[in-house]
């Protein structure tokens, strides 16, 4: 399928989907003949439920803009920004199970897997000569890869989830009032689905980049089953580089850009380093969160933005000379329209803003972030190298990833322990993928976000006192909603 014929479903998708996609899993009911199998016979209306599915991520707001407030506000990368209570509390710890935003990403990862179980559901049903064996199989694995997905943004933000693994078709309590499954069994699941992915998936869909790049390839399922095995509770670094070894060996033939600036420059999209990424075409189909964060003279507006990058990041690119990185990440601009608390607490402060996506475009940016890149596959090897206890190679890795920046290679001192490589790479992913939605797993993943977060000396100007993260244990998992709560008596609440 052509981009053409991938995007023209998008309209009939959404169409089908509206009827069912409520607010929450738990809020479904068939009220549309669109829910019913007579609605799934023919090859091009299972190819438009696919393609709904896809839809998941421009029109959820967590793959949009919020796992950006999860990953990197709630961490050492950024403030909050803006003017949005809900916002600052994500950013100080103090998020609420009645918070909107949390029934909001809750409610958008299980919209996701509604619209993937519906395929993997009706698949089976078609009878279409036209929809072929080897089309079938593909479409099952990319469902399969995308149920995934979700469910690994829900397990690693609140743990044990429950696993809906079929399409809702009745409003009967005990069908849909599931109680969590342990955070283990998610992993599980989410792992299995994207074996089975792997291998029904092609590594490419042809010479096409705007396709293989839009849909998921078996390189995608085992990059984030790369993923999956080292944020797993278990951490099965061993797992992990023998799925990034099928990435490796992948005839997509993924590979490091020369120039870390073309990765966000906006004229490189669908690159060899890129294994997906969301097709924001513009207009109704474009991205508005670079409006969000670019300064006013990229965005035409002169309200106060979100997502400022910290001291603490900035001070990072700094200590270790990464004049590249931060060019490409950050940006800053006098600004007399507002006043941020911590760079300056006054009108004509310099203040930087989060430029990897550099075009605002009104709300309709073409700009993306990636789902999946191979330069965090190469650091992630690196960890799992460093895990298992190859330190050679690890250090190796890491300094593909400083070449293509005019780094140095890691010093003897950096590579001479586990635990001094692991601070290494973990710096490295750190400025290698800021604002691209891994801060906070590389932290917790770790065991790192209590210390970080707490020994932190960001200086609230208003002030002059340090800003008090205040970061329990228990705060590294988001509350399940509230309105789940209520609907659900299976549910239990996380510690709060």
């Amino acid at each position: 399928m052509n981009l053409y014929s991938f995007k023209k479903y998008i309209l009939s998708a959404a169409l089908l989907f509206s009827a069912a996609a409520c607010d929450n899993y738990l809020d479904l009911t068939p009220i549309s003949e669109e829910t019913s199998s007579s609605a799934y016979s023919t090859a091009n209306q299972i190819e438009a439920a696919l393609t709904g599915a896809y839809e998941t991520f421009q029109s959820s707001d967590y793959y949009v803009w919020d796992q950006i407030l999860l990953e990197d506000v709630r961490t050492d990368n950024d403030y909050a920004g803006g003017d949005n209570p809900e916002i600052f509390a994500i950013d100080l710890f103090n998020i609420t199970p009645t918070n909107s935003r949390v029934l909001g990403w809750w409610s958008s990862l299980y919209n996701g897997i509604l619209k993937a179980n519906t395929v993997l559901d009706r698949l089976p049903d078609v009878t279409d000569p036209k929809l072929t064996d080897e089309r079938r199989q593909q479409i099952k694995g990319e469902a399969l890869f995308l149920r995934a997905l979700h469910y690994y943004n829900l397990a690693k933000n609140w743990g044990g989830v429950p696993l809906v693994l079929e399409s809702t078709t009745t409003t009967d309590p005990g069908k849909i009032q599931l109680p969590r499954a342990t955070e283990a069994e998610v992993y599980a699941q989410i792992l299995k689905d994207l074996d089975a992915a792997a291998k029904l998936l092609p590594d490419t869909y042809g010479s096409d980049a705007t396709v293989n790049k839009a849909r998921a390839t078996a390189g995608a399922a085992y990059a984030l089953a790369a993923k999956a095995c080292a944020q797993e509770p278990a951490h099965d670094y061993a797992k992990a580089l023998e799925y990034i070894a099928k990435v490796e060996a992948s005839s997509a033939n993924y590979r490091l850009l020369d120039n870390y600036a073309d990765l966000f420059d906006g004229n490189h999209y669908n690159n060899a380093e890129s294994i997906l990424e969301v097709q924001y075409t513009g207009g109704s189909e474009g991205n508005w969160a670079p409006q969000m964060m670019l300064p006013p003279s990229l965005s035409g507006d002169t309200w106060r933005k979100f997502v400022v990058p910290s001291h603490n990041l900035i001070d990072a690119y700094d200590a270790e000379g990464d004049v590249v990185r931060k060019n490409a990440s950050v940006i800053f601009e006098k600004v007399n329209d507002w006043v941020d608390e911590y760079w300056g607490n006054a009108k004509g402060s310099s203040i930087p803003f989060a430029y990897k996506m550099k075009n605002a475009m009104g709300w309709a940016s073409t700009d993306r972030l990636y789902i999946l890149r191979y330069g965090d596959i190469v650091l992630l090897k690196a960890e799992a190298l460093n895990e298992t206890g190859d330190l050679t190679d690890a250090a190796a890795e890491v300094n593909k990833i400083r070449a293509r920046v005019n780094l140095a290679p890691l010093t003897a001192a950096q590579t001479a322990t586990k635990d001094a490589l692991r601070t290494a790479i973990l710096n490295e992913r750190r400025l290698e993928l800021a604002q691209e939605g891994q801060r906070w797993d590389d932290l917790k993943r770790h065991n790192l976000v209590v210390s970080t977060m707490n020994n932190l000396q960001e200086i609230d100007l208003r002030t002059g006192q340090p800003t008090q993260y205040n970061v329990t244990e228990a705060k590294t998992l988001l509350p399940i909603p509230q309105q789940e709560l209520d609907r659900n008596p299976q549910l239990e609440q996380n510690p709060l």
